[in-house]
């Protein structure tokens, strides 16, 4: 076969370089045509949308052509022509093909027909191959990189945060323990509690659960930091929310008040939603006409409004007189309780009809580390609330007083033996400053119009599943 340099199919179908020779690799996604002509639908992943290749079957011969079915995959060369059919300006009028791999079609999981997404996840090592999970899958490549551009372009400094750690952040204590010991030879001391000094790294260590205190640190350095790596939490749940392995993006900067967090939030995620609109129109289209009609009008309804800036009691108050009117909550709502998922979305999505910015949260309810107001009793968390979603970023300006936030780790018998570098930032030139949160798979979730958090990632880590 000659050897031509291979063009992706996303750029030969904007090519107006008709009549000249041109080679296409990629897998099969349908055959079909007559004992004179076949249609190969090719796709490489660089597009949804796939090239048709035209084929003369007298002059490749049918048995060559045999064993070209769904799944198989190609190398062809061709000439660039004008097509006839509707739906696509270009098509490839092979003149050689080459057969990298076949796929078996009695085997072949992936035929042509709609596979449900529970299916999907049990071969999630083919699953990019459909023309769903190759939207997804370039829509977060996309909101990675719009991630990394927001934050460049705003002087903002990408800095790793370990993985492995000895702290709890969140004080929740459902952590992966990291360890080199023997599970069966465990050596205890004489109350019965592990001895770690044999250990790899001499201490009981964890996967972490944030980069947060760790961005803390770099952030009365730097100034401006966000951390985008991987976290892991060991809860048992089990839900279309929920993974135990997911990406986390936290900025952290210093000298930021409460308003200027909110401000910082609102103009992120808006960003971001704008960058899928512009960049991802293709795969966006797909996902809203197969999934969710509303997808493309909801990700442009975000971008017109202003997000509402709810204290919590007023939201509380909102919710309770939605309780009056005889609305129905799976959830009890009184002044002190943790915000369900809900009740949430009630707010959103009935009550305001847009997106957010829940502040002053009671104490009780947040973890340790966010500043507490004058009165005592709230805190100055930030969570945002999306429609479909709940909360996606959740948010909070941070204790700088060390003697308040002393009083506060006493007070929740947090063990603060290893954190004695995160009270350092508070002993040494301790400033303002604030931060937030944003789940990366719950931003996908809101971009994409997926209902389960598990399609959004290549590989899902949930209770009692760790396959491929």
């Amino acid at each position: 076969m000659e050897k031509i340099k291979r063009t992706k199919i996303v750029d030969l179908l904007k090519s107006e370089a008709f009549g000249s020779t041109v080679n296409v690799k990629g897998w099969v996604r349908t055959r079909r045509g007559s004992k004179q002509v076949n249609f190969i639908a090719l796709n490489d992943g660089s597009t949804i949308h796939n090239i048709q290749i035209v084929v003369d079957v007298e002059k490749l011969g049918e048995e060559f052509l045999k064993p070209i079915t769904t799944g198989a995959s190609l190398s062809v060369n061709g000439t660039l022509v004008k097509s006839q059919g509707k739906g696509q300006n270009v098509e490839i009028q092979a003149t050689e093909i080459e057969i990298y791999g076949t796929a078996d079609p009695n085997t072949y999981p992936l035929q042509k027909k709609g596979h449900s997404m529970e299916f999907l996840r049990e071969i999630a090592h083919l699953r990019p191959r459909t023309n769903t999970f190759g939207a997804i899958f370039r829509i977060r490549h996309n909101m990675a990189y719009a991630i990394h551009k927001f934050f460049h372009d705003r002087g903002f400094f990408y800095f790793h945060t370990p993985i492995i750690t000895a702290s709890d952040c969140e004080g929740a204590g459902q952590m992966f323990q990291v360890t080199t010991m023997n599970l069966y030879d465990l050596k205890k001391d004489e109350k019965g509690s592990i001895i770690y000094d044999g250990d790899f790294f001499g201490k009981q260590t964890s996967l972490t659960v944030s980069g947060q205190l760790e961005g803390e640190l770099a952030a009365t350095a730097l100034g401006a930091i966000y951390t985008f790596g991987p976290t892991f939490r060991a809860e048992n749940s089990n839900t279309p929310r929920h993974l135990a392995e997911f990406w986390m993006i936290e900025p952290e900067v210093a000298f930021a008040d409460l308003p200027e967090l909110m401000d910082l939030e609102e103009e992120f995620i808006k960003y971001c939603v704008q960058w899928a609109l512009d960049h991802c129109q293709d795969d966006l289209q797909f996902l809203n006409d197969m999934f969710d009609k509303g997808l493309i009008e909801r990700l442009q309804g975000v971008l017109k409004e202003t997000f509402v800036r709810l204290p919590y009691t007023e939201g509380i108050k909102i919710l309770e007189e939605a309780v009056a009117k005889g609305h129905k909550f799976e959830f009890p709502v009184y002044w002190g309780c943790d915000l369900a998922s809900e009740h949430e979305r009630y707010l959103v999505e009935e009550h305001f009809r847009k997106p957010v910015i829940m502040i002053d949260y009671p104490k009780e309810i947040k973890a340790f580390y966010m500043k507490q107001n004058e009165d005592g009793k709230t805190v100055q968390g930030t969570d945002v609330l999306f429609p479909q979603i709940g909360e996606i970023i959740g948010g909070s300006v941070r204790e700088e007083n060390y003697d308040k936030l002393m009083a506060r780790i006493e007070e929740l018998h947090i063990p603060m033996k290893d954190m004695w570098w995160y009270l350092d930032t508070r002993r040494y030139g301790t400033v303002p400053h604030a931060g937030f949160g944003l789940g990366f798979e719950r931003l996908l979730l809101f971009v994409t119009g997926m209902s389960n958090i598990r399609d959004v990632i290549p590989f899902p880590r949930t209770p009692k599943n760790a396959e491929f």
